[in-house]
C-alpha cells in the first residue's frame, strides 16, 4: 500500500493550511512541536494569541498499534484485534473575533492488518463551520466550495457527505447541530486508491478556499463584551461535542495517543451558564435558526 504517498499529501496540506492562516493574521505564527510517543510520531503546530486567531492548531500524526481500538471497530467487528496504522491532519481554528466562525477540518488514512487476510484500508475526513453570528453569504460560500470539491468525483458525493456531516456533528443531548455543516465521510474506499487520495487532497485544499475568504471578510468587524461573552458561551457546545460524541477524540484516547495533541481542539477560553437562553429578537437568538440541517444551496443561492 502506498503509505508514503499519503504521508506526502498530508504533510503538504499541513504546510499549505498553516501558511494560508498565517497570511490572515499579522501578529502570530505557528510554533511546531514535534513529538514521539509509544505509538508513533507527529507534529502539532499551534498559533496562540494572534490578532485574528486566539488559538489555532494544525496537527499531523502517524501512529501504529497492535490492536484496533474499540472506537474504530464498533462498525467493523471483523477488524477487532488487528494491527493498524493511522495517519492524518486535523485542525481546529478558534478566532478571537466573535463574527469569525470557528472551523474544523481533518483528513485521515487507516490501514488494518487482520491476521491471515489482506490489509483493509480506508480514508476519512471533512470540514465543518461553527458560526456564532451567522451570515448567509458566508454559509453559501462554504457550501458552494464544498460542492465544488465533490463535483469531479460524482453528482451524489456532496449530497451524501453533506447529510453525513449534519448527522455526525449533532449534539443529541441538545437537539441541535454543532454549526452549519459542511462535509463528513468515513470508510472511504469506494474508488481506487489514487482517486481516494486525490479526494482527500481536494478536501484539504478546499478547506482553505472555503474558510479564508470568510476570515478576511469578518476579522475586522467591531465587537464588544456582549458578543465576546456569547462567543465564550457557545464555545461550550464545542467542548461538549468533542468530549461526548467525537469519535476522533475517543480513538486518540483509547489508542494511547498523545493527550496534548488529541485535546488541541479545545478552545483556550470558554464559559458555561446554567439554563441560558438568549433573549428573543436579539442577534444571539438568531443563531437557533441555523442549528438544524438545511439545504443551504437551495435556500441561499
Amino acid at each position: 500500500m502506498h503509505t508514503e504517498s499519503v504521508l506526502a499529501v498530508l504533510k503538504t496540506l499541513q504546510n499549505q493550511i498553516c501558511e494560508a492562516l498565517e497570511t490572515e493574521d499579522d501578529e502570530a505564527r505557528f510554533v511546531a512541536d514535534q513529538w514521539q510517543s509509544k505509538l508513533g510520531i507527529g507534529e502539532s503546530r499551534v498559533l496562540k494569541n494572534g490578532k485574528v486567531f486566539e488559538q489555532a492548531g494544525v496537527n499531523f500524526s502517524h501512529v501504529k498499534g497492535d490492536a484496533m481500538p474499540a472506537s474504530a471497530t464498533a462498525h467493523r467487528p471483523e477488524l477487532a484485534g488487528a494491527r493498524f496504522e493511522a495517519m492524518g491532519v486535523s485542525l481546529v481554528i478558534h478566532p478571537k473575533n466573535p463574527y469569525v466562525p470557528t472551523s474544523h477540518a481533518n483528513v485521515r488514512f487507516f490501514i488494518a492488518y487482520p491476521e491471515g487476510k489482506e490489509p483493509v484500508w480506508w480514508f476519512g475526513g471533512g470540514f465543518d463551520l461553527t458560526p456564532f453570528y451567522p451570515f448567509e453569504t458566508d454559509i453559501l460560500h462554504w457550501h458552494q466550495t464544498a460542492a465544488a470539491v465533490c463535483a469531479p468525483f460524482g453528482e451524489d458525493v456532496y449530497p451524501q457527505y453533506k447529510k453525513w456531516c449534519d448527522e455526525y456533528f449533532y449534539l443529541k443531548h441538545r437537539g441541535e447541530t454543532r454549526g452549519v455543516g459542511g462535509l463528513f465521510f468515513d470508510d472511504l474506499n469506494r474508488w481506487d486508491f489514487d482517486t481516494c487520495l486525490n479526494f482527500i487532497r481536494a478536501v484539504g485544499e478546499g478547506y482553505i478556499e472555503a474558510y479564508r475568504p470568510i476570515v478576511a471578510r469578518r476579522k475586522d468587524t467591531a465587537y464588544g463584551e456582549r458578543e465576546r461573552q456569547f462567543q465564550l458561551y457557545r464555545r461550550g457546545r464545542y467542548v461538549e461535542f468533542n468530549l461526548v460524541w467525537d469519535r476522533g477524540t475517543l480513538f486518540g484516547l483509547q489508542s494511547g495517543g498523545r493527550t496534548e495533541s488529541i485535546l488541541m481542539s479545545m478552545p483556550p477560553l470558554v464559559r458555561f451558564e446554567y439554563a441560558y437562553e438568549p433573549e428573543a429578537g436579539t442577534p444571539e437568538s438568531r443563531l437557533n435558526e441555523f442549528l438544524k440541517p438545511r439545504d443551504w444551496l437551495e435556500e441561499l443561492a
